[in-house]
């Protein structure tokens, strides 16, 4: 439950986190409200961290590593079936070997069902307001949908809303209540610590990359690798978390399941738009493309260089709900894209 309190309770705790920015503490000041938040949710707090979030992350040092990560290269050997990993097996060394092979590690059971079900009903709140929004019936509804605006002069607006809405889907950043349920759940889970050791530094999210996900039956579907737009030289790992349970009946996703190394070329003939890759590229990867089966809390983590589309096709009766969170190395942060500090 979120609630919209009296502003006397949660303004000594706001004014309390904009003296430590003040002061050049910021992470603090993230610390300070995400521990107010946790003792009671309520909205005002979590619009103001989402901010907070955005603007740390040109308040605060980013030192490249001095040692950073060996580049997961491909291995020669073939990848055979892909595997699945509890939650309690994934480690460093266990997603390193993944994406040598598979170019993407399955998990099963990552969150609970409970869990997986309370964030598919916040997908549900957050594309209502979002809807009512835009029907003019409601300003918005915080904390569910509060169009977010990044540092004006320092990066682009925020744009093509309507656009990711037509996909089924709206920004996380847009829903501060969603956003700080992410952020609470990467952090239990391990994975804020587990994907900095794996990119080398403490990672940022992109406003315009981490989506809420409902994908209607009828999704249109194209093979692309996300580096072709993000670049091919950044160090990233995308969680795919699903919300619901998916098959046969669900729009899914549809992978190679073998690492490559490089962006393949796109825009070819029969390619949808100039970034996606042709069906012809797709059939001489020497590696036979499948359709995983999940059940809600599962997930799959992978990077910029994996080949994947949406799997949807006729006959399909449910939608799919589900997570995309793109974590990203500071030190080679996209060009184009709006950091979310972790």
């Amino acid at each position: 439950m979120v609630d919209v309190h009296d502003p006397r309770e949660t303004s000594p705790v706001l004014t309390r986190a904009e003296q430590l920015v003040s002061d050049g503490r910021a992470l603090e000041a993230i610390r300070l409200l995400t521990d107010a938040n946790r003792s009671r949710n309520d909205a005002a707090i979590e619009t103001e961290l989402r901010d907070l979030r955005h603007r740390a992350f040109d308040l605060v040092d980013h030192p490249a590593p001095t040692e950073p990560p060996e580049r997961v290269r491909a291995s020669t050997d073939e990848p055979g079936p892909l595997p699945e990993l509890s939650a309690a097996e994934l480690t460093l060394g266990s997603l390193r070997a993944g994406m040598a092979s598979h170019g993407c590690v399955l998990v099963r059971g990552l969150i609970s069902p409970t869990r997986a079900g309370r964030l598919a009903e916040g997908v549900d709140r957050a594309l209502e307001a979002f809807d009512a929004s835009e029907a003019a019936t409601e300003p918005g509804a915080a904390p569910w949908y509060v169009p977010f605006s990044p540092e004006p002069g320092r990066y682009p607006l925020v744009t093509r809303r309507v656009w990711v809405r037509a996909s089924g889907a709206v920004w996380t950043v847009d829903s501060p209540h969603m956003l700080f349920e992410l952020t609470e759940m990467v952090a239990e889970t391990g994975l804020v610590d587990l994907i900095t050791q794996y990119l080398g530094e403490r990672p940022a999210l992109s406003a315009r990359k981490c989506t809420l996900r409902r994908v209607p039956v009828d999704t249109d579907t194209n093979w692309h690798q996300d580096g072709a737009f993000l670049g091919q030289d950044i160090r990233t790992l995308n969680l795919w978390l699903v919300l619901s349970k998916v098959d046969r009946d669900s729009p899914g996703l549809e992978i190679v399941p073998r690492r490559l190394d490089s962006v393949l070329p796109t825009g070819t003939e029969g390619a949808i738009f100039d970034w996606s890759v042709s069906p012809a590229v797709v059939s001489e990867v020497p590696t036979e493309p499948i359709r995983p089966e999940f059940e809600a809390g599962d997930a799959l983590l992978f990077d910029h260089l994996l080949l994947h589309r949406t799997a949807a096709g006729p006959g399909m009766t449910r939608e799919r709900y589900a997570m995309e969170n793109w974590f990203f190395a500071p030190s080679t942060y996209p060009e184009g894209q709006i950091p979310v500090m972790l």
